[in-house]
């Protein structure tokens, strides 16, 4: 089974405080698009859980969200991992892996979990895992796992990301600032890495998507940048992790 993981960009980041669980509360409006990474999902013919993948920037052991998903089945299972999302750039790759992992382990097991409970599974493991599972455009409320589905409006978006630059959502959290941007992230990560002072230069209508270092442009185009990963023309899909038709 092959499952199609789709990456979300944020269009609005407002972080609202923090929680008496050391997250924030946040409100945002996520929209998945058509850059996808792809999980194939098969019984694994001995035991436990085995992990591969193209990327050699993730671990294929417990460390991994999608070994940590694949856990709540008990079942032996091999899942192979094909990058194409950036890792750690504020596009949700780990979090669409394991919303796929969940969504795929489930078809392949016959379905033990309600879509009910695969969303209650979501909320432990993250706070972007619930979006990624429903995918379209949706606001999202609390620690990014409450959602209320938006109406689906098709748009072309471009991303940019410097190369060398990985942002967890731990760094971002911890220094943000609130200074009225379109992403409360922003600023801070803005402040702190040239690489983005220069994206937004370039292109001050440019938006961080998520803890960054993703930016992106709503209808336009980048051009390329020597240490830059670019790419453009991408759509915004009203899905989000399904089995991949390909």
């Amino acid at each position: 089974m092959r499952i199609a993981c789709p990456a979300k960009i944020n269009l609005s980041l407002k972080v609202l405080g923090v929680r008496p669980d050391g997250f924030h509360d946040i409100e945002s409006v996520m929209q998945t698009i058509d850059l996808f990474d792809y999980l194939t999902i098969g019984v694994n013919e001995g035991s436990g859980i085995v992990l591969s993948g193209t990327s050699d920037e993730i671990p294929y052991d417990e460390r991994n969200i999608v070994y940590k998903a694949a856990q709540f089945f008990e079942q032996p299972v091999k899942i192979h991992i094909e990058k194409n999302i950036p890792v750690a750039a504020g596009l949700a790759g780990g979090s669409t892996n394991a919303a796929g992992a969940l969504y795929g382990m489930n078809k392949l097991f016959g379905e033990p979990f309600s879509r009910a409970q695969l969303h209650k599974i979501c909320a432990q493991l993250g706070s972007d895992l619930n979006f990624c599972l429903d995918g379209g455009r949706a606001l999202t409320k609390g620690r990014g796992e409450i959602l209320e589905p938006l109406g689906f409006e098709p748009f072309k978006v471009s991303l940019i990301k410097p190369l060398d630059l990985q942002i967890s959502a731990k760094e971002a959290y911890s220094e943000f600032y609130f200074d009225g941007t379109a992403n409360d992230l922003e600023p801070a990560m803005l402040d702190k890495y040239p690489q983005l002072q220069k994206i937004k230069s370039l292109y001050p209508d440019a938006v961080m998507s998520g803890s960054g270092p993703t930016y992106y442009l709503l209808g336009g185009e980048f051009e390329p940048i020597e240490g830059y990963w670019v790419k453009n023309n991408l759509n915004a899909v009203p899905v989000g992790v399904q089995i991949s038709d390909l």
